[in-house]
């Protein structure tokens, strides 16, 4: 599919600086663009490269001033890197554009399937579950009984969703990624042998939530695993068994919570963190990558460390931390100036 600057700067609410008929048919990092490649400049460390590139459209701010000759077209708007952004949302949605059912997926024939939507080859669908419009069901993936899933999801390939899990509109669901399995319940026993706890609760995910690949959500003891309107989980995540994320709340890799965790809207927890069982964690609370949560924390605390305690109160220990081995030096050479 290709695009004029002209097209472009319509879409977006820009102006051309340059030819209105230049083409553009792929996108492009501004460092690597080619002839045909559209890319953007909005971050001043970048700026060398637009006149180096060979990008045939570049988006630019509506203030940049060229300090010499450029031989990529501009399309002048009020944020580059905005505008650069609905390109790519719209790119993407034409990139998995695919209707129809693959001869090879195997649905229940009590599935209720919407309009418009896709499903790909070697998917199985069970019973009983409901697909609303223009969802996009890419191949191998396994959907459960009782499923719901609302309109405008992509499911990409290689997910499993298991039985009675319900997914809100506009989701997300990267490859790999697992939802409504087991949690880990287990009692221990006298003969120091563990009996598992039957898990029969349900997962619930909001509107517009993406889950990176391979994260895993698990359903609940009992009650629901909850996952609020437009959170964002990386890659490599693991939700444990009754966590309620927050609306909005955003999580880096390979972070885990344990079970019946409580997360408020708003926060952004940082790769590689912890977060202990049955705690409690408040609105717009910042928590550093790879700290250790084992305590509730109130609304607005940026906390870091483990255990995780003030982001600031950190900071300044930290000096300390990193000057140990020079202390214990002083402490030795005072202790044999006083004979101790």
């Amino acid at each position: 599919m290709k695009f004029t600057a002209q097209q472009i700067a319509v879409q977006l609410e820009g102006t051309v600086d340059g030819d209105p008929n230049a083409e553009v048919y792929q996108l492009s990092k501004i460092e690597d663009a080619q002839k045909g490649s559209l890319t953007f400049l909005s971050n001043p460390k970048y700026t060398p490269f637009i006149y180096k590139t060979k990008a045939s459209v570049t988006i630019v701010n509506d203030d940049f001033i060229a300090e010499s000759h450029l031989k990529t077209t501009l399309v002048r708007v009020n944020n580059a890197y905005d505008s650069f952004t609905v390109l790519l949302d719209y790119y993407n949605k034409v990139k998995v554009g695919e209707k129809g059912i693959a001869k090879s997926a195997e649905i229940d024939e009590s599935v209720i399937l919407g309009k418009d939507c896709y499903v790909g080859s070697m998917t199985c669908i069970e019973s009983d579950t409901v697909i609303a419009d223009n969802v996009k069901i890419f191949p191998q993936v396994f959907i459960g009984s009782n499923v719901s899933i609302g309109k405008g999801t992509i499911v990409f390939p290689g997910a499993r969703i298991l039985d009675d899990t319900i997914i809100g509109q506009d989701c997300v669901i990267h490859s790999g990624v697992v939802i409504g399995a087991d949690g880990f319940g287990f009692v221990p026993q006298e003969n120091g042998a563990y009996k598992k706890i039957p898990q029969t609760g349900i997962v619930v995910l909001g509107d517009n939530v993406d889950v990176g690949a391979n994260s895993t959500i698990d359903r609940a003891t009992l009650g629901v695993t909850s996952i609020g309107n437009g959170v964002k989980l990386d890659n490599q995540i693991q939700i444990a068994h009754n966590v309620e994320l927050g609306e909005n709340t955003v999580i880096a890799a390979q972070s885990g919570i344990a079970g019946s965790t409580k997360i408020g809207k708003n926060c952004v927890i940082g790769g590689q963190a912890g977060l202990a069982g049955h705690i409690t964690v408040g609105d717009n609370v910042k928590i550093q990558g790879q700290s250790g949560v084992i305590s509730s924390v109130k609304d607005n605390m940026i906390i870091q460390g483990t255990p995780a305690f003030s982001y600031n109160a950190y900071n300044k220990s930290y000096v300390c931390f990193k000057n140990l081995p020079d202390f214990a030096k002083e402490v030795n050479q005072i202790k044999k100036k006083l004979d101790l």
